[in-house]
């Protein structure tokens, strides 16, 4: 005989089915029946208790992001759906897989302004792949398959799934889960056309000066070792995005660091002098490009993307290619001739010793003065060996953090890119642990960014997590106040911090914490702080006026860099 059960059951039964073994929620009382269930999936289900539904999405961003799988936040109706709806929009928008699930008020009262209600699937459409609502126990496994896979394939990004309490609550014959694996009106993965690689390979081996611009792209489809092969037979130098760093070793010889408003001199100067630029699952975000009007106008531009909406979006391209990065890459490379492009890679070493002696040397070197965020995060990767997790909150921890610290492996850069979410890093940093338990994280946030998030304290000493908390404590909302000293006169307006003692709230969360000012007892209490079983904040003082170099003014060309000596 068949059995029926509880929406809410096929519901839990539907998330183990997708091999989902982690949920970061926050109970309440449209999503109390889910919740109920979940008490009896204890050995199959790890859900970690929040303290605010917008740390259940950047956990869950955080634990995609270092993982591959995705993530899961379960909130319930109301103020809970709407607090999630930044860390929706910062999955959206740095293409982080993710499945949200809200509780809704029952069906009958849809409508009528009842107790926490809130149009969420409206709210919601415009920063999510798809946004459904779900009114009977007959179409959750249908629903979750659905997410699930759209969430996951193609271009990842956010789906969000809002259920109302009489669907949790009805009940009907239990069926056999069944994965999807194809929706008629979608197509995750554009065809690919072979004339089209023909045609970049045929610029690529003709190419002088060639340069590849390596986004986030290529993390996500699993592509590292496709890339690692092209750039190799073909020797070409190349760059990467904030979200594409870690895609191949930071030492690699073809390596020459990261694009942008920050990145460094080498790749922003020569994507002005490259004759074929070669963009590889990045979308010439405006941070990359600067001025449009200025951008590689002297170059053939190819660009590789899963997503046919960003070609020539924002740069018009000489050959699209479009495909799956992995896919198109292996595709390519059978048709590249072996090269050497040495003297167009020399060219790229005057730019790196300028930086060095103009930028590098002083910040993460220096002879006196107080502490620079530079030379702690250095530090703190090489006392890693390099091999750590990065994650970051928004602002000069930031930028600071992408530049400085190393990686020795994919899937090491976890930071809010697009969106540039301050808050997001405490939470997202908790998410990374869980999906990636046995590396160390490491996360560098300044003093506003933690306070946005720093109930999330509270999660860390439920679950004992062990993640390392690096406050850059400059007392200034730094990456504003740098703004306002370059381009508003040094009006300091509202970017002055007061801030509380944030070892002894540390201490009151039974976090093991530290505070340090002189250079003298940095090393010491770095040891430390790795060598702990546990969490650890480490409040360090930095300069309060440091600031970030190099930088492109924003809207300008991208050979226009500031040094900080003008």
């Amino acid at each position: 005989m068949s059995t029926e059960i509880t929406g809410s059951e096929i519901l839990i039964q539907s998330l183990i089915a997708e091999d989902v073994d982690t949920i970061f929620g926050y109970p309440g009382g449209a999503i109390m029946p889910v919740f109920d269930c979940l008490y009896d999936y204890k050995d199959k289900l790890n859900h970690i208790l929040v303290r605010h539904e917008q740390g259940a999405t950047h956990a869950a961003e955080g634990y995609a992001r270092t993982s591959g799988k995705v993530g899961v936040a379960l909130v319930t109706s109301g103020p809970g759906a709407t607090n999630a709806i930044t860390g929706i929009a910062d999955a959206m928008i740095d293409s982080t897989p993710m499945v949200v699930i809200s509780g809704q008020v029952a069906s009958s009262l849809l409508g009528s302004d009842a107790f926490q209600e809130a149009d969420i699937v409206g709210i919601s459409q415009p920063i999510t792949k798809w946004a459904f609502q779900i009114r009977r126990p007959e179409d959750i496994q249908w629903a979750v398959s659905r997410a699930f896979y759209i969430a996951s394939s193609g271009r990842p990004g956010p789906v969000l799934l809002d259920i109302t309490k009489d669907a949790q609550f009805g009940k009907i014959q239990h069926t056999e889960y069944k994965k999807t694996t194809y929706i008629r009106s979608y197509q995750p993965v554009p065809d690919i056309n072979n004339d089209d690689i023909r045609k970049a390979a045929e610029i690529i081996n003709q190419a002088k000066k060639p340069l590849a611009l390596v986004g986030q792209g290529v993390i996500l489809s699993g592509a590292e070792n496709e890339l690692k092969t092209f750039i190799e037979k073909a020797d070409i130098p190349f760059a990467s995005t904030v979200l594409g760093l870690s895609a191949m070793p930071s030492d690699h010889p073809l390596n020459m660091g990261m694009l942008g408003m920050h990145g460094n001199v080498g790749p922003n100067l020569k994507t002005n002098e490259c004759d074929v630029l070669i963009a590889i699952g990045m979308r010439f975000d405006d941070r990359v490009t600067g001025d449009l009007n200025t951008y590689a106008k002297q170059a053939k531009v190819i660009h590789f993307d899963i997503d046919p909406s960003e070609i020539s979006k924002n740069v018009p391209v000489t050959v699209k290619v479009l495909g799956d990065a992995k896919t198109t890459l292996e595709a390519l490379t059978k048709y590249i001739n072996e090269n050497k492009h040495t003297s167009w890679r020399e060219e790229f070493k005057p730019c790196e010793e300028k930086e060095f002696s103009e930028v590098i040397k002083n910040e993460l070197y220096p002879e006196s003065g107080m502490l620079k965020m530079g030379e702690i995060i250095h530090k703190i990767s090489e006392a890693t060996n390099n091999d750590a997790v990065l994650v970051t909150d928004v602002g000069q921890n930031q930028m600071m953090g992408v530049r400085y610290f190393k990686y020795k492996q994919t899937r090491s850069v976890v930071t809010s890119g697009g969106l540039g979410t301050m808050g997001f890093g405490l939470p997202a940093a908790i998410g990374a642990k869980y999906g990636a338990p046995d590396r160390t994280i490491c996360l560098f946030v300044g003093d506003g960014g933690l306070q946005m998030t720093i109930q999330e304290f509270g999660t860390i000493m439920q679950y004992d997590v062990n993640v390392k908390i690096i406050v850059l404590n400059n007392h200034f909302l730094g990456m504003v106040r740098q703004w306002q000293e370059l381009f508003f006169h040094e009006r300091y307006s509202e970017t002055v911090m007061k801030d509380p003692d944030f070892v002894k709230i540390a201490d009151a969360y039974n976090i093991k914490a530290k505070k340090v000012s002189e250079r003298e007892k940095l090393d010491e209490a770095i040891t430390e702080m790795l060598s702990h079983k546990g969490a650890y904040l480490l409040n360090i003082d930095v300069e309060p006026k440091g600031m970030v170099y190099p930088m492109i003014p924003a809207g300008t060309c991208v050979t226009n860099i500031l040094y900080g000596n003008e």
